[in-house]
């Protein structure tokens, strides 16, 4: 037990970042922090604010008693969901893996206090949402004064159940995939399916909802947590541990997850050393031949190692590429079963016409397409190797385009494919489907350029784990949530403008404004490019 704290504190306290500003005499990166600070405490306020809000409509619908159903429910969904994007890098094949594995520790000692650091690292998320609910549950319902430290600490019990069922998942697939000689490949087809098997499995359960009859009422909501609550375990035990309370369901979870801790980093030990070895192990062709070498142009080259850096690592992969597979899944899906179909199932076939949405088919694709862009994370995951960049005898926005035109070669073919789809299946006029092309090529050109604004303004060279910069870096979270919130907005706005104005009309529009952000965050990229 004292080798464990003596190691997870070592780990905590190499990526603090209040240690890094207690430390450092660089202004910059002082700066730097504090501005980290800052725009993660305007997110918590967000979830916070969110998590309150949720509790205020089921107090003023009179189904307070949902609350803490629902609560579990959000933080085991997020807290499975977090893990299993970052099983892969913090758990296998990480980059301080043989540092570690040459200290006096055990296997298992050191599979579980990297799971202690992912969940100290994702418990402020979760404490945000569960402490929120309690207030906003105490405000309606009125519990006996001993709930709340019950509450308080099943706060941090309760992630952490789905965290190892997470963890354990990832762990099968980086065992499944560790017998192949192109692991990393295997390792990143296994992790997209379950990814698209998660996204799709929203519309699942409501059809199944919906051959049940089931109205969709706040009321058949409250029926739904409770039915969740009794078949997922630990959900139930949160519940009645804080609507009682009942010691005996606290009791119950704390037990198993200590339990199941102890089962899954016994199994998960056994095999460690022999998993991140296979990961890290490259397979080599046993017949190989020299073959001319193509002659390429510094940002074509530029663009190539950006490919290779993004095939090469599973986490990068499963962030980077994710949004354009599931942008071609959906346009695939869209022709196979129609957009009528496909609206119908979104708005539970609420009575308009579908036409009416037709301006918006270039947002919706690009809600995908701009999930991530790799020019907010690319400049940061040179990390130490950044130096021989700026030592090769090129210029510093060479760089910076050649990861741009990357990300472009990325996006625009998914994002045409997709328009094309969407386009052809809700017979789209031919003259409107050419200005949504467009529209969706500046798109991308705006994301890409925006994309590298952040991953220059916030980036970081000193992360030891590439998930650091991947999923939770400071250019990620900048440049994903204004996106995303702006991207929502303007389909509505496509949608209302488009029942008053020409389309074609509306479409060069949005055209010319996008064109101009772009532009103006192309220049930004490389007025910053220039001084770094």
């Amino acid at each position: 037990m004292k080798a464990s704290i003596i190691l997870l504190k070592t780990l905590l306290l190499s990526t603090s970042q209040h240690n890094i500003y207690k430390h450092s005499t660089d202004k910059k990166r002082r700066r730097r922090v504090i501005g980290n600070y800052i725009g993660m405490g305007c997110l918590y306020l967000m979830l916070i604010g969110y998590s309150i809000a949720m509790c205020i409509g089921y107090g003023e619908s009179g189904l307070i008693e949902a609350a803490p159903v629902m609560c579990a429910i959000v933080i085991s969904a997020l807290a499975f969901l977090f893990t299993f994007f970052k099983t892969n890098g913090y758990l296998f094949n990480f980059k301080e893996y043989d540092m570690l594995m040459s200290l006096p520790f055990e296997s298992r000692t050191v599979a579980g206090c990297k799971f202690m650091y992912m969940y100290m690292k994702s418990l402020p998320w979760y404490l945000s949402i569960s402490l929120a609910m309690m207030i906003g549950y105490g405000i309606y319902a009125h519990p006996s004064p001993v709930v709340y430290p019950a509450w308080i600490f099943l706060s941090f019990v309760l992630p952490v159940i789905p965290m190892l069922l997470a963890s354990f998942l990832g762990f099968l697939i980086a065992r499944v995939s560790s017998g192949f000689r192109k692991n990393n490949i295997i390792q990143t087809v296994l992790t997209m399916a379950f990814i698209i098997l998660c996204f799709s499995l929203r519309y699942i359960i409501e059809d199944v909802i919906r051959d049940d009859k089931v109205e969709n009422t706040l009321q058949s909501i409250s029926e739904a947590t409770e039915n969740a609550g009794r078949m997922y375990l630990p959900v139930g035990w949160f519940a009645g541990a804080v609507r009682g309370p009942v010691v005996s369901d606290i009791l119950l979870l704390t037990g198993v997850s200590l339990l199941l801790f102890v089962i899954v980093f016994r199994i998960v030990g056994n095999s460690y050393r022999s998993i991140n070895s296979a990961l890290k192990s490259h397979a080599a062709a046993k017949k190989y031949r020299m073959n001319g070498q193509k002659k390429r142009s510094v940002i074509s080259a530029i663009a190539y190692k950006e490919f290779k850096r993004l095939t090469g690592s599973t986490t990068y992969m499963t962030n980077g590429a994710i949004g354009v597979i599931l942008a071609a899944l959906f346009g695939i899906v869209t022709l196979i079963l129609g957009f009528d179909k496909i609206v119908d199932t979104v708005t539970q076939n609420a009575p308009f016409d579908h036409a009416i949405l037709q301006p918006a088919i270039p947002f919706i694709i690009y809600f995908f397409i701009g999930m991530m862009a790799t020019t907010a994370c690319s400049p940061s995951l040179e990390g130490k190797n950044y130096w021989i960049l700026q030592s090769l005898p090129i210029e510093k926005t060479s760089i910076y385009k050649g990861k741009m035109l990357f990300n472009m070669y990325l996006t625009v073919p998914f994002m045409i494919f997709g328009i094309l789809c969407m386009g052809i299946s809700a017979k789209v006029p031919v003259s409107e489907l050419i200005m949504d092309l467009i529209l969706g090529v500046v798109l991308c050109a705006f994301s890409t350029a925006w994309g590298c604004v952040c991953g220059i303004r916030h980036m970081r060279l000193d992360w030891e784990n590439e998930i650091e910069v991947i999923k939770q870096g400071a250019a990620v979270s900048i440049y994903l949530l204004p996106n995303m919130f702006a991207v929502m907005g303007l389909v509505v706005l496509m949608v209302f403008l488009g029942m008053k104005m020409n389309h074609i009309l509306l479409s060069g529009i949005m055209i010319l404004i996008v064109a101009a952000l772009a532009a103006v965050s192309y220049l930004r990229a490389l007025s910053l490019a220039r001084r770094t």
